[in-house]
């Protein structure tokens, strides 16, 4: 072991409660929590996104009318834009409506004028005035359409007027974390149609917001922008606006560049989603699920220089996660691999070379978070490029082999090929440093993640009494990982010609699957322990994550079916889906983070699971249930998480305040149910689209999917359900590829 690696290793068995830094996914510490002052649910946010800037407003189209919410326009983790109000006469519009449309390139509100009063007088009956807006991100800004038509008899000369500031407050700033000095703001009005606001960090780079107006303003600070307007009767008027990092010198924009850009962003968004397959049934409601989650995912999909990314979610994850975009490319897999090749590639460019302890990196190991803010920047948080998850390496390589056996990509896979090595390695070495055969954790400086699981809250791993768990710490789930990973490792490694590799690997998978089965049962529970604490005492506590071990196969078929019987039981089944832990664990709590709420992928990926096993009942009973709480949800959009209450007649689940929404992989559960219950298996080395033991859930009587495609090949099917029996019929087929269905 070298010397620098025994220099951290005296933190190792630091209890994981006393975390003072818990800021990744589904993070809440003292010092890093996500404020709660404000429910996000409450307010209803809309979102927009192209590349690192997307924009959170509420359902005017405003941002900033409440100082506690996170509404704003963000690039890079920085608010380039914390305040824009519209008003008429000093009034804030009446909202009519508001949505984004179905594709999410565009969000549009329709706007009327309230009673306007001189003197106790009305002298402007309410909704006789129409406004419009129009927004939409592209290129590293907000442009917007306002559209503002006079539906009265009469002439009107009317007083618009637009309010705007930037805070440049880092995301962890308006997460909650308070800051002891900030950097210098400044402010220029640019001519009589643009203002620049400035702000130069700490860090000693300048981050500026430009705003642009086509017509210019009658009146223009470094505050606001007011309009004139004297309309005929249904005469109408357009403000063209763009807010955003600065054009370049030789960039120029008007209002007539305003639709072409809109067009621009459409195609692209287009052309991502137009990668995927379609979905499509004989049940409308589920239909808007499914096509709000697809629209969601690609517009979290960021185009990176490896490849499409799918950034983890808005507000507070919009950015590179591993953990996040393995999980989101292994359940879209069969959907569109491509999304995998291009998290595969962008995690491989930065896997960890060497020992950095501030950022809990070693050698093979793969990313957790990437930040770009002025606080990263500083080492204010520990998040600029931080490795501190346990399940990211093994899940890498875990990837690469379900990548390679869904397209035969060889060459991608002898192009990281090494990588998956490093990962095998991190594995071996420092995943399990004590050598027991279980991969741990534990954080290298006190600025680390404590808990580095994907339940990272401060409370989350805890022993039947209620006790924390102290570290190096062993969860169920991440063995299982393991044991996939080697196991696909074996495959890719004889596919490329390394037969003594192969076989390695195959061996250590086989010796893995036989110590967990002995160590981590608990015959009690009927339920794998929830972890194995750093004395080798396992957490006795039923959890989901039990549930997530039966996807790599590890667990025996016995065991399995009564895991499966466990999970669906009252004491962990709210009505809507598996709660994070039972009702019976000391720490449940409904409404919280990790200890009793519902978590749609978490729910997916068991679902997977239990679907490998042949509980395709159980598979039923949680599509259904997920499918009926997205059902009550804000734009038919399953979020982040909700409380794990008990379900009630008549009654919508309970959500949770600060649950991101939309969230990469709470999309991609939709797409995971849809391969769990159908069946669906692509296996390029066959040339074969398979459906194995097809089922429908009772609120679907027919599911189509088009456009599966497979290598040169491509296929449109058809599942019918009759009863308890689905049939398979290919509606068209293209090139060398065969549908197959094993019943």
């Amino acid at each position: 072991m070298p010397s620098d690696v025994k220099a951290v290793r005296a933190r190792a068995d630091e209890p994981a409660s006393e975390s003072r830094h818990e800021v990744g996914v589904g993070s809440e510490s003292p010092d890093f929590h996500i404020s709660a002052s404000i429910s996000l649910q409450e307010r209803q946010p809309h979102t927009l996104k192209h590349g690192d800037t997307f924009a959170v407003f509420d359902a005017r189209g405003d941002i900033g009318g409440d100082p506690r919410s996170p509404d704003g326009l963000y690039h890079n983790d920085t608010r380039i834009l914390s305040r824009l109000e519209l008003l008429l006469e000093e009034q804030p519009p009446l909202l009519l409506s508001s949505t984004n449309q179905d594709d999410n390139a565009v969000f549009t509100a329709d706007l009327s004028n309230p009673d306007l009063t001189v003197g106790g007088r009305v002298v402007l009956r309410r909704e006789l005035i129409q406004l419009h807006r129009l927004k939409f991100i592209w290129n590293q800004a907000c442009y917007e359409r306002v559209l503002v038509r006079n539906f009265s008899d009469e002439p009107q000369r009317l007083r618009l007027t637009l309010r705007f500031s930037a805070d440049f407050a880092d995301l962890f700033e308006v997460r909650g974390t308070r800051r002891r000095k900030r950097g210098t703001t400044s402010a220029r009005r640019e001519g009589a149609d643009a203002v620049t606001l400035r702000y130069l960090g700490l860090d000693q780079v300048e981050r500026a917001t430009s705003f642009r107006f086509d017509p210019a303003p009658d009146a223009l600070d470094t505050a606001s922008a007011e309009f004139e307007l004297k309309l005929q009767p249904h005469q109408s008027w357009r403000l063209f606006m763009r807010i955003g990092t600065p054009l370049a010198v030789d960039q120029e924009w008007s209002g007539r560049r305003f639709y072409r850009q809109m067009h621009a962003a459409r195609r692209a968004l287009r052309r991502s989603v137009g990668r995927a397959s379609s979905i499509d049934s004989s049940n409308s409601l589920f239909n808007e699920v499914a096509h709000r989650a697809v629209s969601d995912l690609y517009m979290l999909v960021t185009d990176t220089e490896h490849g499409p990314y799918p950034y983890a979610g808005t507000p507070w994850y919009s950015t590179p996660f591993g953990r996040d975009g393995i999980i989101t490319a292994l359940m879209t897999l069969w959907l569109d691999p491509s999304l995998a090749k291009g998290v595969l590639l962008f995690l491989a460019a930065n896997q960890a070379t060497r020992l950095e302890p501030e950022r809990d990196a070693e050698p093979g190991k793969i990313l957790h978070e990437m930040r770009h803010g002025e606080m990263a920047r500083l080492r204010e948080v520990p998040f600029e490029r931080y490795y501190g998850s346990v399940d990211a390496t093994p899940l890498f390589v875990l990837l690469l082999g379900e990548y390679f056996r869904r397209t035969g990509d060889l060459d991608t896979v002898r192009t990281l090929w090494p990588h998956a090595e490093a990962a095998l390695h991190w594995i071996d070495q420092f995943g399990d440093r004590d050598g027991d055969g279980f991969v741990e954790y534990f954080r290298m400086t006190d600025d680390g993640l404590a808990n580095q699981g994907w339940k990272d809250s401060h409370d989350a791993i805890f022993h039947k009494d209620g006790r924390a768990a102290s570290g190096p710490i062993a969860l169920c789930e991440v063995q299982g990982y393991v044991y996939g990973a080697k196991q696909s490792a074996s495959e890719m490694a004889a596919a490329l010609g390394l037969q003594q590799r192969a076989s390695e690997l195959h061996t250590q998978a086989e010796a893995l699957r036989c110590w967990f089965e002995e160590t981590f049962w608990c015959e009690e529970l009927s339920a794998y322990a929830l972890a194995l604490d750093g004395d080798k005492q396992p957490c006795r506590v039923v959890s989901s994550n039990a549930g997530q071990v039966l996807l790599s196969g590890i667990a025996g078929q016995e065991r399995a079916r009564r895991l499966c019987q466990t999970l669906l039981d009252r004491d962990c089944y709210s009505g809507w889906g598996i709660r994070t832990v039972g009702v019976s664990a000391r720490r449940y709590n409904p409404m919280s983070y990790h200890n009793g709420s519902v978590w749609p992928h978490d729910n997916a990926l068991i679902a997977l699971g239990f679907a490998r096993y042949g509980q395709k009942d159980a598979v039923m009973t949680v599509f259904k249930g997920l499918f009926e709480a997205a059902a009550y949800m804000d734009q038919r959009r399953l979020p982040e998480l909700f409380c794990g209450f008990s379900r009630r007649r008549h009654n919508a689940p309970t959500q949770y305040p600060v649950a991101c929404a939309p969230q990469a992989w709470a999309s991609a559960s939709i797409m995971a149910l849809v391969q769990a219950s159908t069946g669906l298996e692509m296996r390029a080395g066959q040339g074969e689209i398979g459906f194995n033991r097809p089922c429908l859930p009772d609120f679907l009587e027919q599911l189509c999917l088009r456009g599966l495609r497979m290598g040169e090949g491509s296929a449109d099917v058809m599942l019918r359900r009759h009863g308890d029996d689905v049939t398979v019929a290919v509606m068209r087929q293209s090139g060398p590829v065969q549908v197959m269905v094993r019943y």
